[in-house]
């Protein structure tokens, strides 16, 4: 089946089984490894990516999905050799350990903050200064880190939220 993605803003038009994941044409098929894969079942958030800038498990989605819809992964953050704000706050704050799941941490979060709430917009995401930690930990659970580096997790997301 032929579907065109734009992914890391690059508009791609592949043939691919109705029943590839997401996860699989990114790192199979594009080279774009930084999205892991982790439990395979949606439980761990390691294969975190950006559809239409909203926070999707790329092992559950189907890519026959994402037909016509824009992918960012955690390689299409940077601006050239600039890094994304939250790239920069997870190595400031040393926000991983193995670094396994970073990646899905970091889009995870860049979701989470462009998701509604009380907030202005900034270098294209929301900025909520009143994020408590503990909101940031409720909304971010959906990704684990075997490592437990939660609490410079937060303290990073923190930083860009603020």
């Amino acid at each position: 089946m032929e579907i065109t993605l734009q992914v890391n803003g690059v508009v791609r038009t592949l043939d691919v089984d109705p029943r590839v994941s997401l996860l699989d044409l990114l790192r199979e098929r594009l080279g774009l490894t930084g999205s892991k894969k982790g439990c395979d079942h949606g439980q761990c958030g390691a294969c975190t990516v950006l559809i239409e800038g909203r926070r999707a498990n790329s092992c559950l989605t189907l890519a026959v999905a994402a037909d016509q819809l824009a992918v960012t992964t955690v390689e299409g953050l940077a601006h050239g050799p600039e890094l994304h704000p939250l790239q920069t706050a997870f190595i400031e704050r040393d926000a991983f350990q193995c670094g396994y799941c970073t990646p899905g941490q970091i889009c995870s979060a860049l979701g989470m903050l462009g998701e509604p709430g009380p907030s202005a917009v900034t270098e294209d995401i929301l900025v909520d200064p009143d994020l408590t930690p503990e909101e940031i930990r409720e909304r971010m659970s959906g990704n684990l880190c075997r490592c437990g580096a939660y609490v410079n997790i937060v303290r990073a997301i923190e930083d860009v939220a603020r």
